[in-house]
């Protein structure tokens, strides 16, 4: 009887016809793929379901083939090549998982094996974390449909940070397609990139999620400004009079990477990580990959980005961590494989996984490297003196932008904070131009030492008085609130705005409570709480607003 897992996958989530066998023992993962490609535009669903009806037969069969072919004189012949039938079950589009799985169904009954349900952007994850042998990194999902933040806490990947509107794929489509260009835009946006220069285009980070819908606006407008000028003068429509498509390009490169870069660093600063992986099919960019690698090179972290045919739409990730769950006991009854179009990765049991990460805690000393600031604490003099260091992966005009920015805007809104009533330190001297704060040393502990719902009930409340004045902190995490035994202190209003607008009031309620999910051993009592705080002293509408936010699925199918 064969010791090793061998596991059949199917992958159908939207684009890639895609099946894989996976044998644990030789670690060898074959995969065969026919993929979807329009003729015009961007995925039409009906198209791509037509496509997986007639295409995952076709790879299916000959996965099969590869497994019979090896099964080896271990497995008798007489047994089925493969232990499970692993599918995706979930995110993507509906007609495209409702033929894999019944596909799946399928050659379970006809095989006589368990029936294994995977989640896409789970299998982004563990094959990153498969392939690099990392214990427990923080992962950057950047798909298609999807962009986000995954880290594992107390048994599920637990979403740190995540898009506000679109994947980062197909927001860089919608520009390809704007300007004319068939699809795959990415590769298009990489090789016209490497003509172009920087021209300023939005950058919005809040906490550890993101927006690309302002920037993809502006970058549309910026080619439309270029193509006017070009039709003014007779000159050409590739926008080389006004503003060249490749300096566009160029520049949503570095303003997307760069904000995907500095939200992954700033969950690793969160949860202690020193490893990051890299997941999903905008991760072939070679930038956004030189970016996350010297990100990492500059915290003493460890980066890895597994190898193309890993990071596409693939069955091989399937098949993989088919076969974790197939070993873990985690299976599927036929009556219960209906597949999830919305399926997020937080609702999945890591039934596989029996560690638990430890968070890197203890009393700040000495200097202390943070996601965006290097900060020097002296006690005893009662003194901090902050730090925003060059990121050398973004940038250059880009980065000083940010950095004289969110210098001034920290000053700024930490003194109106404190006139409003919430404990802040105070200011003693600030050089935007070195991007420099000295500050006063607050509180004893970092939140995320000192987790109680009394604290939490307090960060609650001090959301609520910047809220009522009119701005948001921007970044409220369980690292950026300072407690002692008197007092919890909000610090760090680097990204902080202001704003009237409901939403992002809602949006500063969710940065920190997807701060407490990543980093509390038991973060419901503690959610629960930040709300109790929040209506003692805000609007209800926000709250109503924040139960709008955390139910809007973001996820879809690459």
């Amino acid at each position: 009887m064969s010791t090793a897992t061998r596991v059949l996958g199917i992958e159908g989530t939207a684009w890639a016809a895609s099946a894989a066998v996976f044998d644990s023992g030789t670690d060898d993962v074959f995969i065969e793929t026919d993929a979807y490609q329009p003729e015009s535009g961007g995925i039409h669903p009906r198209e791509a379901a037509e496509h997986m009806h007639d295409a995952i037969p076709k790879v299916v069969e000959r996965a099969l083939e590869h497994a019979r072919e090896t099964q080896g004189e271990e497995r008798p012949a007489d047994e089925p090549p493969v232990d499970a039938v692993a599918f995706s079950r979930g995110p993507g589009l509906g007609p495209c998982l409702r033929t894999v799985g019944t596909a799946a169904r399928a050659l379970s009954q006809s095989l006589g094996v368990p029936l294994v349900g995977v989640n896409h952007m789970v299998a982004h994850l563990e094959i990153g974390r498969h392939t690099s042998g990392f214990d427990s990194p923080v992962c950057l999902n950047a798909s298609g449909a999807n962009a986000h933040l995954l880290a594992y806490r107390n048994g599920r990947y637990r979403v740190l940070g995540e898009t506000m509107d679109t994947g980062v794929g197909n927001a860089i489509d919608k520009f390809t397609r704007h300007v004319g260009w068939s699809h795959p835009g990415g590769p298009k946006v990489e090789a016209a990139a490497t003509e172009g220069e920087y021209v300023d285009l939005p950058y919005v980070v809040k906490g550890m999620d993101f927006s690309f819908s302002g920037i993809m606006s502006a970058a549309k407008a910026a080619y439309d400004d270029g193509v006017s000028a070009n039709d003014a003068s007779g000159g050409s429509s590739d926008g080389s009079d006004g503003v060249p498509v490749e300096d566009v390009c160029y520049s949503l490169q570095e303003n997307i990477f760069g904000m995907l870069t500095e939200v992954a660093e700033r969950a690793l600063s969160l949860t202690g990580s020193d490893e990051l992986v890299l997941g999903g099919g905008v991760g072939q960019n070679a930038r956004l990959r030189e970016m996350l690698a010297e990100m990492c090179d500059g915290r003493g972290a460890d980066f890895h980005a597994p190898e193309p045919r890993f990071l596409r739409d693939n069955a091989g990730m399937i098949a993989v961590l088919g076969a974790k769950m197939y070993d873990a006991g985690d299976t599927l009854p036929l009556e219960e494989s209906r597949v999830d179009p919305d399926f997020r990765p937080d609702q999945v049991p890591v039934t596989w996984r029996t560690d638990e990460p430890d968070l890197e805690l203890g009393r700040d000393r000495g200097t202390v490297q943070g996601a965006e600031a290097t900060v020097d604490l002296e006690p005893d003099a009662g003194r901090a003196t902050k730090r925003r260091e060059t990121k050398s992966y973004r940038h250059p005009e880009l980065d000083e932008r940010l950095r004289t920015e969110r210098t001034r805007l920290e000053a700024r809104l930490t003194s109106l904070a404190r006139r409003e009533g919430v404990p802040t330190p105070v200011l003693s001297d600030v050089d935007p131009r070195e991007a420099r704060l000295e500050l006063e040393y607050v509180g004893e502990d970092d939140l995320r030492e000192a987790l109680t719902p009394e604290r939490v009930r307090d960060v609650g409340r001090h959301l609520a008085r910047l809220h009522e004045a009119g701005f948001v902190h921007g970044d409220p995490t369980t690292r950026n609130v300072r407690v002692n035994a008197d007092r919890t202190y909000l610090i760090d209003f680097g990204l902080g705005y202001h704003t009237d607008h409901v939403e992002d009031y809602a949006m500063d309620l969710h940065v920190f409570d997807q701060s407490l999910v990543g980093t509390a051993d038991d973060p419901d009592p503690l959610r629960a709480a930040v709300r109790e705080g929040y209506r003692e002293v805000g609007d209800e509408r926000v709250l109503e607003r924040l139960r709008d936010v955390e139910g809007r699925g973001r996820y879809v199918g690459e």
